[in-house]
């Protein structure tokens, strides 16, 4: 039984009205202690002979006391859920399928979720997906956290509600309707099946609406061509796991040519394979460009061309494949073209071309010529939806507003005063509409001088339905409810038209009614639909006609200007994502940055010069570009090899300004130069004062013909089965040449039992697209430290894309030259030659990791034991033991290990997404963030790795085979990157690790890594 007495300390407590018990209550201590006399004041406390133990009799263990002790280390409240949600269980991700459509990246995808914060977007692998996220798609989460986002509607700038929006528009649509005023919708590219159908309701209920459809990266002249040819306004779909020989003009396939996603299907046929005479079939890529560009830098021939002579190379193709005979101007590389269209020919079926040419009629030329070969690649049938603008409708715009013709203008996703190359004409023609409706993400340039900015939620926080082409229909579903009081453009058209449907109910209708052979509930579980096959199309034009009219194509002037669009940025949209700003080009290995790329030989005609400097970073000269009478001044030049000869480079979506941070603010506005949407444009080139500070993370540019890093060997040798071409280093071991890894200096332990991790890396399968390292970034927390430190070479990357150019015009000749050489004075004449790049050199792209080596250098000099081998095969680090010794990243031969150089949490001087709170709900739980001092690298992603294991565990059953995945193997769509367990016999890894192809980097200094590679063969 509880006792019921009462005790008390002093007599005082019995009487209840006594204020000295009240004050006794609230306070642990009579009389406050004067810390601020002693711990406020730095002298005082230093010159202090006040012991520990007076110290804590003073201080107590107070909570005030406590408060000062830590003011290194912030408390973080946790709070836990009143009700928590059943599909929710604290720890575990979740994980949903979506779909990404902002008009430039389309795919499907899953978005992983912890306690309903989205955190990462991964592949959807189901079979028929439209897979392959690509760095911005993988970045695009952190988007969604951006502390600058529109957070509720404005009018005229200021905050406003969406009733008061609503009364304004309708008034002003019913206006227009009244009167017969034009009301405009400016959108996109949306692909969307249900807000098509909505805007036609919508078109019904205003019938002065006219739809207009505009992409900030035209891709009219394409869309233009495909509907004279098949009567319908889209892109040709290709296959290029059905291409034996691929032929590509001016059309970067492996980067953002018709929106992407090609390189999971071209990887396919380019890993050479034994086992059958059909997979002896390496497929054959020529690349014909004058920008050097990832397709460029994968192809086994790449011949450099300005503008008139990629039109001269088609027209030349046209007559070997159709047996026309249309005269055109001759170039430099005409044999070189002849072979290449020969060996098209030759090929049939099997062969495919393919071309970003900018003109109806090169892109009629293309459906001509792969008609011709009846290519099994070319899929006009299966018509793509990513691109529906329309240049002309959008300069007519413009024309219209201007001249008074347009009431009201509804835009959505679009920013026009920024991206058209007459923006400011755009900006001053808004004046004269009476009233712009802006539906944006940001405060962007177009928003900030609308009538209204209607705030936009996230593709993470919508609903939305998308048609990527003919046969595939698609979900887009919110992980997360609205951050903020944003509202669809699809949401407000419903309510505008007085339809009281939600739309997420509009969407499930019409995906229900498209789809037929799946529930509503399956198809947003899956997160697409397939509709079966399309029925095979002809195309129908004047392709003679169209062949005489390139055939005229004369370059004009000195120069031409050829805009391209960066993996990393594409055409802006996430300008304010620091993730991508910081993300290095994989070509220019340059981050924080647009530039003018330039030839070596122009660049020594103009003066243009790149110089190391004495803290290793790069510095650039300035120059001034002029297209049609309208100049950007103070350009960085980058001296890039490759670039074709009286042709300048210049990348879309940077110079942006408006609801950027500073930091972000970097670069030039390419679409200023942009006339008339057209890809090439004559420009006059001078220089400018004074030199650009890039931030580029390579300054090595080539191999040097260390050929035991990257190594090479092309298709003839390998199935020849000749040994030298992947030749086992060989050490001395007691005075005696044996294979380097038949011996250890450490005593090694049985690592068959248990689950033993490796990773491969096959470099025929990689196309250096980064979507690996922007992956890494989401799942480990990897900080942004901005341009000023990845200038000084501390970028946090956990994996690196080395990228290396032959000096020669192969690697096989870099080798030759090194060969050939003796002496000390030809060596060195040879090793000073092999540093310069070739004007044409082929690329090697090698992704670098912590190699977790099992005989690893830095585990033997740490002095504190804070990085240290498992026994699954990765190497730990121990942050809370690190003390910054850095001794381990002296000892790495790999140069993998990165140094917390500052504290880039909470920290002013990196204002990157780790300083508010909005922006940190995209970190990883799982993954500690890390502190100043300490050494950080690649961990094999072991919360990944020990998350499967867990959850076989739970479920009774062990790991099944290819479960293990590292975010590198998860965002590697071409299949370079495949992770697993080398003990168990079922998985892929263990076939990988056992091929002929497979070597170790830096093989013969012992190290003994669980990171393997393949060797790359060039079908040349």
């Amino acid at each position: 039984m509880a006792s019921n007495k009462k005790y008390w300390k002093s007599v005082e407590e019995l009487n209840e009205n006594s204020s000295i018990v009240e004050t006794l209550r609230d306070n642990e201590f009579v009389e406050e202690i004067p810390t601020d006399e002693f711990l406020g004041d730095k002298e005082k406390l230093s010159s202090s002979s006040t012991t520990r133990r007076d110290f804590l009799k003073y201080v107590g263990f107070s909570t005030a006391a406590a408060t000062l002790a830590a003011c290194e280390g912030p408390v973080v409240k946790s709070i836990p859920y009143v009700v928590q949600p059943d599909e929710i269980v604290p720890g575990v991700a979740d994980y949903y399928a979506t779909t990404v459509a902002d008009g430039f990246d389309f795919v499907n995808v899953l978005v992983k979720t912890r306690e309903g914060r989205p955190i990462k977007i991964e592949n959807n692998k189901l079979a028929g997906a439209y897979s392959g996220a690509n760095a911005r798609v993988n970045a695009s989460v952190l988007t969604m956290y951006d502390n600058l986002r529109l957070k509720q509607p404005k009018i005229a700038g200021k905050e406003t509600t969406w009733d008061e929006v609503d009364v304004k528009v309708k008034a002003s649509l019913e206006d227009a309707k009244s009167k017969g005023g034009k009301i405009v919708l400016l959108t996109n590219t949306m692909a969307s099946p249900s807000t098509d159908k909505l805007i036609n309701e919508f078109a019904a209920a205003y019938p002065t609406t006219e739809h207009v459809v505009y992409d900030a990266v035209s891709s009219s002249s394409a869309l233009d061509a495909y509907e004279k040819a098949y009567g319908t306004r889209g892109l040709a779909d290709y296959d290029f796991s059905k291409a034996d020989v691929i032929v590509s003009v001016d059309a970067d396939f492996l980067g953002d040519w018709q929106g992407g996603g090609y390189d999971s299907a071209y990887a396919q046929k380019r890993i050479p394979k034994r086992t059958t005479l059909e997979s002896k079939v390496m497929s054959k890529h020529i690349q014909l460009e004058s920008n050097m560009s990832l397709s460029g830098a994968n192809a086994d021939v790449r011949l450099p061309l300005n503008s008139a002579d990629l039109k001269a190379a088609l027209v030349k193709i046209y007559n070997v494949v159709v047996g026309a005979n249309v005269g055109t101007n001759t170039t430099a590389y005409d044999e070189a073209i002849m072979k290449a269209a020969k060996q098209l020919k030759a090929a049939g079926s099997n062969g495919v071309l393919v071309s970003g040419i900018d003109d109806v009629n090169a892109q009629l030329l293309v459906f001509a010529i792969n008609q011709a070969l009846g290519s099994s690649a070319f899929l006009p049938e299966q018509t793509k939806f990513v691109r529906q603008g329309n240049d002309a409708k959008v300069a007519q715009l413009v024309k219209d507003m201007a001249a008074g013709k347009v009431h009201t203008l509804i835009m959505s996703n679009v920013n026009p005063v920024y991206s058209l190359a007459n923006g400011e004409a755009f900006a001053e023609a808004l004046k004269k509409v009476g009233l712009t409706v802006s539906f944006s993400m940001k405060e962007d340039e177009t928003a900030l001088v609308s009538g209204i900015a209607a705030a936009t939620p996230h593709y993470l926080e919508s609903w939305g339905d998308v048609m990527i082409n003919k046969g595939l229909y698609s979900v887009t579903q919110p992980t997360i409810r609205p951050l903020f009081n944003t509202r669809q453009l699809q949401d407000a058209l419903l309510l505008w038209t007085n339809n009281n449907t939600a739309y997420y109910d509009y969407v499930k209708a019409v995906g229900q009614s498209t789809v037929g052979n799946k529930t509503w509930n399956k198809i947003v579980h899956d997160g697409f639909a397939t509709l079966g096959e399309s029925a095979k199309v002809s195309a129908s034009a004047d392709f003679s006609s169209a062949a005489a009219a390139i055939a005229k194509a004369r370059k004009e002037g000195e120069f031409e200007l050829v805009f391209y669009t960066k993996t990393g940025m594409g055409d802006g949209q996430q300008a304010n994502n620091p993730w991508l700003q910081e993300f290095p080009d994989p070509i220019s290995r340059a981050s924080w940055d647009n530039y003018a790329t330039v030839s070596s030989k122009d660049a020594e005609a103009l003066g243009i010069v790149n110089k190391h400097v004495a803290n290793g970073g790069l510095d650039g000269s300035y120059i001034t570009l002029t297209v049609n009478g309208v100049t950007i001044e103070n350009v960085p030049a980058l001296i890039q090899p490759g670039q074709a000869q009286g042709t300048i480079g210049l990348a879309f979506g940077y110079g942006r300004k408006a609801a950027l941070k500073e930091e972000m603010q970097v670069g030039v506005n390419a679409y200023k130069l942009y006339t008339n949407a057209s890809k090439v444009q004559p420009v006059t080139v001078a220089m400018g004062n004074g030199m650009h500070e890039f931030a580029c993370v390579q300054l090595h540019n080539t191999l040097m013909s260390r050929s035991d890093i990257v190594k090479e060997t092309t298709v003839a040798k390998y199935h020849a089965n000749d040994e030298e071409w992947n030749p086992l280093p060989i050490v001395s071991y007691d005075h005696q040449n044996v294979k380097a890894r038949t011996i250890d200096i450490w005593e090694s332990f049985d690592r068959t039992v248990g689950h033993h991790f490796n990773l491969s890396i096959d470099l025929n399968a990689c196309t250096g697209c980064g979507a690996c390292v922007i992956s890494c970034h989401a799942e480990n927390n990897v900080p942004v430290v901005g341009k000023s430190e990845v200038r000084r070479s501390r970028d946090m990357h956990w994996l690196r894309i080395d990228r290396y150019y032959s000096s020669e015009a192969t690697f096989d000749e870099d080798v030759k030259k090194k060969k050939d050489a003796s002496g000390f004075g030809e060596y060195r004449k040879a090793f000073q030659e092999l540093e310069d790049p070739a004007d044409n050199p082929q690329v090697s792209f090698q992704p670098v990791m912590c190699q977790h080596c099992n005989h690893a250098p830095c585990e033997t000099v740490c002095p504190v034991a804070a990085t240290s081998h498992g026994r699954q095969g990765q190497n730990h680090m121990a942050y809370n033991r690190c003390v910054g010794t850095r001794y381990c990243a002296n000892n790495c031969p790999y140069k993998v290990r990165r140094f917390n150089w500052f504290l880039y949490s909470n920290n002013s001087e990196f204002d990157y997404h780790m300083n508010d709170d909005l922006g940190r709900m995209v970190l990883n739980p799982d993954v500690v963030v890390r502190s100043r001092g300490v050494m950080e690298k690649c961990s094999l992603c072991i919360q990944m790795t020990q998350a499967t294991i867990l959850k076989a565990k739970n479920e009774g059953r062990a790991v099944k085979a290819n479960e293990f995945e590292t975010a590198c193997s998860a965002a590697c769509s071409s299949g370079a990157m495949i992770f697993g367990d080398i003990n168990e016999k079922e998985s892929d890894i263990t076939e990988l690790v056992e091929s002929d192809r497979s070597y170790y980097l830096l093989e013969h200094i012992g190290t003994k890594p669980n990171v393997f590679y393949h060797v790359k063969v060039r079908n040349v």
